[in-house]
């Protein structure tokens, strides 16, 4: 009986050590002593600029028959894929956001790396933007480090995602089933090695450049959507085009604007970047109408930055789209609600850019505030799903995770850039201590983001140098019964946030970089 018992127990012991070793690996910190803080100005002068795009799209993977048309895989229900290579396996792409088991049918545009360098004295930015739904701090390092072997004088890295839900899954949360990663490694190195040759291509391109900053404050909002209280919203459009200085052609064009690029709702199966296809593609060529070009395009690469997107901004199914130009409205998810939304944009954004009295900069300063952070992750699903390999993410501390926040100026525009979905109430105030939140306090993220942005031009970023979830506002946090504004059941934002003290975590350190500033910019 003794030595079944010891046997028991020898065998417990291994269990446990070998549940130990895994932890240990799982959670290990993919970069160590890894450190982003950096401080860098450059006075007034003469700007150099390029910009590049690399198609990001995926190639090689197997499609499916999804049968009863939920937009999810289900072999159970008579779907079934197509095995183009014979092994038995479904080789899939699974698509990002909304819910597990949605593997994509085909393409229905191109996914992009889109780059902009920028050069100021002597400090050299790199700027790309992804169509992904976002990507984690470990992987845009790894990728910082291709550039940095190749390209070793550029001084800083951003990486952005435009956030799009019908993408592919690069942060595997979103796989078959909700125990079972989404991530294909190839794939993943696929989108960073895109990200590497854009930044590459954009440095290559570099030309002596002006620069013309515009904002439009009121038009589009009605092309977004709040759907959690309080009603806060992001709709401003700001605008950088930046100019040949010899040809006076664009070289490209940044376009900041808050919204999920989810358009295409929840049954779309088709890889597409949404709303910000038609869009960047309507700017740079210009938008037609039966054939004939309407509005000239300004050439160029243009470029989706995305922005405060918390609290849920979105176009959902119940928002009807006007088409500018043909009058018809489009309320139902499809390809050309995304055409009507594209053109919408587009038409404002080349709109906007046409006034003749916006000033072309030819002389600008530039400085760089950026700084490596830890949050807590809090949230004991991302906690497991980090432990399973889910949720592919390196941990610097007993639950803590590094993530990122910077702030750039150039001339009288400053850029923030923030990890994961912002609540816009946190960047333009707003913000509110509801009855039912599970903190009774008063706001905690003040001043508001947005009153301390130096310059004459405020551009946000969200989903940058990493992807967390949502950033909500303490005091609006909301988990347990009574729920906040009469709702019935918890609101959707808590499930996907590190925790309670990433508002105000996020908040505090923005505030600390946008004071690392250069003291003239402000």
């Amino acid at each position: 009986m003794k030595k079944v018992l010891k046997i028991i127990l020898g065998t417990l012991c291994l269990i446990l050590v070998g549940i130990g070793i895994y932890a240990f690996f799982q959670f290990r910190d993919r970069h160590p002593n890894y450190q982003a803080d950096l401080r860098l100005a450059s006075g007034p002068g003469p700007l150099e600029a390029g910009f590049a795009k690399v198609d990001i799209t995926p190639t090689d993977f197997e499609t499916w028959e999804d049968v009863d048309g939920n937009a999810k895989y289900d072999p159970k229900s008579g779907d079934r894929f197509i095995d183009k290579n014979g092994n038995g396996k479904f080789d899939a792409i699974w698509l990002a956001g909304f819910h597990n088991a949605r593997p994509a049918q085909g393409v229905q545009d191109k996914l992009w790396a889109r780059a902009m360098v920028l050069r100021s004295g002597d400090i050299t930015l790199a700027l790309c933007v992804i169509d992904m739904i976002g990507f984690g701090n470990d992987e845009v390092i790894a990728t910082r480090k291709m550039i940095s072997a190749a390209l070793p004088d550029i001084d800083y890295v951003i990486v952005a995602s435009t956030h799009v839900h019908s993408s592919p899954d690069v942060m595997g949360i979103w796989g078959p089933s909700e125990y079972v990663s989404g991530i294909n490694k190839a794939y993943v190195t696929q989108v960073q090695t895109g990200i590497k040759d854009a930044v590459v291509q954009a440095y290559e391109a570099k030309k002596k450049a002006h620069v013309k900053f515009a904002a439009e404050a009121d038009k589009l909002k009605h092309l977004v959507g709040d759907t959690r209280m309080p009603m806060v919203a992001d709709a401003g459009l700001k605008l950088m085009q930046v100019i040949d200085a010899e040809t006076n052609q664009t070289l490209g064009t940044l376009m900041n604007w808050g919204n999920h690029p989810e358009t295409l709702w929840s049954q779309n199966i088709r890889l597409s970047s949404d709303f910000a296809d038609p869009w960047r593609n309507y700017v740079e060529q210009g938008i037609t109408v039966s054939d004939s070009l309407v509005t000239p395009g300004i050439g160029g690469v243009a470029i989706f930055l995305n922005g405060a997107i918390g609290g849920l901004m979105t176009t959902h199914p119940d928002m009807s789209i006007t088409d500018p130009y043909t009058g018809k409205a489009y309320a139902k998810p499809s390809p050309e609600k995304i055409q009507a939304q594209g053109k919408a944009l587009a038409k404002i954004t080349l709109e906007t850019l046409g006034d003749t009295s916006l000033p072309l900069h030819a002389s600008l300063d530039m400085g760089i505030s950026a700084k490596t952070i830890e949050l807590a992750m809090d949230n004991e699903l991302f906690q497991l799903a980090a432990f399973l390999g889910i949720f592919d993410r390196g941990f610097v501390g007993w639950k803590k995770i590094r993530s990122e926040v910077s702030t750039w100026n150039l001339g009288p525009a400053t850029f923030v850039h923030v990890p994961g979905e912002l609540y816009p109430e946190i960047l333009h105030g707003g913000i509110e201590s509801p009855d039912g939140g599970d903190f009774q306090l008063s706001p905690v993220e003040v001043p508001s983001i947005g009153s301390q942005i130096p310059g004459q031009f405020a551009f946000f970023s969200g989903m940058s140098n990493d992807m967390i979830g949502y950033i909500i506002p303490k005091s609006q946090w909301d988990v347990e019964p009574p729920f906040t504004f009469g709702n019935n059941k918890r609101p959707y934002g808590e499930i996907n946030s590190l925790g309670p003290e990433t508002g105000p975590k996020i908040h505090q350190e923005v505030l600390s970089v946008l004071k690392a500033l250069p003291e003239r910019v402000k």
